[in-house]
């Protein structure tokens, strides 16, 4: 494999020494440098989903139907799936902190284009950049955020930092509210202003996240060790500094053949070979929540001004996306002290079934109804779906995590995220004339079978990763039992 020449051997201790870490202000550095990025993703779904009907009038909007709405949805999606597996692959070659850096630039120009969309072909081409650089902010963000929290609280801080998708969720949401009102902003640049909003804040965390370092595990792997070990011993004296505490002493090493790049024959041998319960693990995950929150979320301001004629729906969604945010703020310490297996399953499965429930009573539900109904299964199911991240980050071996995390998002988004927004809008356009929700039941009935799905894969595939360094949970796949072993065989999934 020529793009896979071994550079030399080394034996390291950095990875005990990062997952000894006490928690620090420096770690929060790194929460809000990288993990705000997902407020700017639910930023972007909520304005398009609660500005559906702003977007489709002739003179103000672009005279877009329902059906074209979840067009432009599936677009994003799609978008955000090869913008992934793009990325993701760059990612594990070049580095975290170069892709992070990128990402975050593609989104913001083409956050930029969205404002100044003049007809539909403009729009969705504008969306489907958007959801590329999305796409890899998923990628590379996780890998690093993995790859720099400790062991102890990397479940908690990984469930959470993915749940704050719904604080840009409940800002974007209120955020339409005066941009949709026509007393206060013309309606022909109201819905073009809050897509401008979106990459003011980019540019923001872009400042931040300047002063995230590199990922001290990809260092080491790449040949960099020296770059690795000046930057851990700068993170140990930060956190010495800001906690005042003595760092303990530690023993355990790992012995590494390093390699400039990893070859995607061997990436996939790998996923599909050494791993093969926990990749129909992570597909069961990603498609079950990629279809529930991609049909739900993206077109639920549609379904309200639909069926329900509400002119205003900035505040269902608020409420809506608060309580997804409080699911994974207030369940992600569990995932570390109850465990993987048990969280995830329990949140899939229970969620899935509420969801059943809500299909089967739909036709009872009011506007107001519906939304409390819908806010009680995603305190649920966002706990979830933010764990499905958590697991491909974490149950594959360094060198493959970045587009381990791509593949599974973008195969598990493509079958659930394209196909679920396309379903409802036309569910939607088919009942819109009789106004019979009930009518997009079906799709309530999809998204609770797969769930309840998901969850059982869990019981049954799920890994025990809580509190566990990463390099245990999946060997390296450059890593040797001693500086003149063999190469270590990864293990299976209890």
């Amino acid at each position: 494999m020529a793009d896979a020449v071994e550079t030399g051997r080394i034996t390291t201790d950095i990875p005990a020494r990062m997952d000894r870490l006490p928690w620090a202000r420096w770690h929060w550095l790194v929460v809000v440098g990288l993990g705000t990025v997902w407020i700017l993703d639910g930023l972007e779904v909520t304005i398009v989903g609660s500005m559906s009907e702003a977007l489709k009038p002739e003179g103000t909007g672009l005279g877009m139907s329902s059906f074209q709405v979840g067009v432009a949805g599936a677009v994003y999606v799609a978008g955000a799936c090869l913008g992934a597996l793009f990325f993701g692959q760059l990612t594990d070659r070049f580095g975290r902190k170069k892709l992070f850096l990128l990402t975050l630039g593609v989104y913001t120009v083409a956050t930029v284009l969205t404002a100044f969309s003049m007809n539909p072909m403009w729009y969705f081409g504008a969306r489907f950049l958007t959801g590329a650089g999305i796409g890899g902010e998923y990628a590379a963000i996780n890998s690093a955020i993995d790859e720099l929290i400790p062991a102890k609280y990397r479940g908690r801080v990984d469930v959470a930092i993915n749940g704050s998708f719904w604080i840009g969720a409940a800002a974007g949401a209120l955020l339409t509210i005066p941009l949709l009102d026509p007393t206060v902003v013309d309606q022909g640049v109201g819905w073009r202003l809050a897509f401008g909003l979106g990459a003011i804040l980019a540019v923001g965390i872009l400042v931040v996240r300047r002063h995230v370092p590199e990922s001290p595990r990809w260092l080491f792997i790449h040949g960099r060790e020296d770059e690795g070990e000046q930057i851990v011993r700068d993170i140990e004296r930060t956190v010495g500094e800001e906690t005042g505490k003595d760092l303990p002493s530690v023993s355990e090493t790992i012995t590494i053949r390093q390699r400039k790049a990893i070859s995607i024959p061997e990436i996939a041998r790998t996923v599909f070979t050494l791993y093969p319960r926990r990749t129909v693990l992570c597909l069961s995950l990603f498609v079950g929540q990629a279809f529930l929150y991609n049909a739900f979320f993206f077109t639920y301001g549609d379904t309200l001004g639909t069926f329900f004629d509400v002119k205003q729906t900035g505040w269902y969604i608020a409420v809506f996306a608060a309580s997804n945010f409080a699911g994974a703020l207030l369940l992600s310490p569990l995932f570390d002290r109850l465990g993987r297996v048990r969280m995830i399953a329990g949140t899939y499965i229970l969620s899935g079934v509420l969801l059943a429930v809500a299909g089967l009573v739909l036709g009872d539900l009011g506007a107001i109804s519906l939304t409390v109904f819908g806010a009680v299964i995603f305190f649920f199911a966002s706990a979830g779906a933010s764990a499905a991240y958590l697991t491909a980050s974490e149950v594959f071996p360094m060198e493959t995590r970045a587009l381990c995390i791509a593949f599974f998002y973008a195969i598990g988004t493509a079958v659930g995220g394209i196909s679920g927004p396309l379903l409802f809008g036309k569910l939607i356009d088919n009942a819109s004339a009789d106004k019979d929700i009930t009518a997009i039941a079906l799709g309530y009935f999809i998204g609770a079978a797969l769930m309840v799905a998901g969850g059982v894969v869990e019981i049954f595939l799920g890994v025990k990763a809580e509190g566990q360094s990463l390099e245990n949970i999946a060997t390296p796949l450059t890593a040797e039992e001693d500086a003149g072993g063999g190469q270590r065989t990864a293990p299976q999934p209890a």
